[in-house]
């Protein structure tokens, strides 16, 4: 099976199910970002992290996977796609409680930086809330599960705290913010 099908090239594809769509829908423009942060998701399981780390990043970038076949589907699709449950969004709870156990409360933002894996922890959380954006649009035109907001805005917290957990495992000085107030 060849990669390109050339169905593109006048700038328009297709939704699971057929229709066709400007390449720079809304839809697509979130599956898209969806993607993109799977992507990052996957740099930042790349680093030398830790195996409960890697094991928890695979299960994000799998929803990922499952978030992004949903979106690039139209919503009364008869096709069969995998769908996101309350226990994935309480699986990412647990999860950043169980990070959070491990570090020091928080009494500044902090820069984002300090190791590459940290680094990249902090892109995916930026990218995750501009595909939480960009899917919240979505939904105020189109049929969008609730989970797939929830998902996102709860899995933006869990970069987060990976970042500050990575920045612990690794023996990164985390650098509070402090603001100029001159």
């Amino acid at each position: 099976m060849k990669i390109y099908t050339k169905t593109g090239d006048a700038g328009k594809t297709s939704l699971l199910g057929g229709t066709r769509v400007p390449k720079y829908h809304l839809r697509i423009e979130a599956y898209g970002t969806v993607d993109e942060l799977n992507a990052h998701v996957g740099a930042i399981r790349s680093q030398e992290i830790g195996e409960d780390a890697v094991e928890m990043l695979l299960t994000v970038q799998d929803k990922l996977l499952t978030i992004g076949s949903n979106l690039a589907s139209e919503p009364r699709s008869k096709i069969k796609i995998p769908k996101l449950s309350e226990e994935d969004v309480t699986n990412l709870e647990r999860q950043i409680d169980g990070m959070e156990e491990e570090l020091p409360p928080m009494r500044n933002f902090v820069l984002p930086g300090g190791h590459p894996a940290v680094a990249a922890a902090h892109i995916a959380r930026c990218v995750c809330r501009r595909a939480e954006r960009l899917v919240l649009h979505l939904k105020e035109e189109n049929e969008v599960a609730d989970e797939i907001t929830v998902y996102l805005n709860r899995l933006s917290d869990f970069l987060f705290v990976l970042s500050r957990k990575l920045t612990k495992d690794l023996n990164v000085r985390e650098i509070p913010w402090t603001p100029n107030k001159g």
